[in-house]
């Protein structure tokens, strides 16, 4: 677990560069907004509750890259999917809103996934060493199963196997990182993200 002083690091590090980064990203956001919501019809700003530190729910920022209102799993997901969104989700550019979620202090640049309520706020013992931290835009796991979404289409119950197996690898992918964390493995956690695609 991290000490007081590796969590004030992190977010001393957080803070640090959103501000270098926000003003590179105000106007690519605008745009991506307004061509989600040309997409969609909706709103292209998408506010999805998702589980924090500790256990919170805090509420989530993403660029609308589905139409209509119902996406119960991944399937009802790549049905909805417009061809913006698909590049959106493929590219990434979907989280952009989540530097938001950093600067107010709800999500830090890495970490584990924020997940909806019914996994992360259900973990007990030493697996909820996982909410000791605040969720990442990116991280280990994320980065192990950038490909997520393809990886479960190719599953006859893609539910299943995310709760059975990548649910739980990546429990125990994100303890470990908590517990071996520095400064630097986040530089790279967040240099691997960018250049692995």
């Amino acid at each position: 677990m991290l000490t007081p002083t590796q969590k004030s690091v992190k977010r001393i590090f957080d803070l640090s560069i959103s501000i270098i980064v926000l003003p590179f990203v105000i106007f690519p956001l605008i745009l991506l907004l307004l061509i989600a919501w040309l997409s969609t019809g909706k709103n292209g700003l998408f506010v999805q509750v998702r589980i924090g530190m500790h256990g919170k729910a805090f509420k989530l920022l993403k660029i609308r890259s589905l139409k209509g209102e119902r996406h119960a799993d991944i399937l009802e997901m790549k049905e909805h999917e417009t061809k913006f969104g698909t590049w959106l989700r493929r590219s990434k550019l979907d989280e952009l809103p989540q530097l938001f979620n950093i600067i107010k202090g709800e999500m830090s640049w890495v970490g584990p996934r924020p997940d909806i309520p019914g996994y992360a706020d259900e973990l007990k013992g030493e697996d909820r060493i996982v909410l000791s931290v605040r969720p990442g835009l990116t991280g280990p796991a994320t980065i192990k199963y950038r490909n997520e979404d393809a990886l479960l289409l190719k599953q006859q119950d893609p539910k299943t196997y995310n709760d059975e197996v990548i649910w739980p690898d990546k429990v125990n992918i994100n303890k470990e990182y908590i517990k071996q964390w520095s400064l630097r493995k986040d530089i790279n956690y967040i240099w691997a993200s960018i250049t692995k695609r």
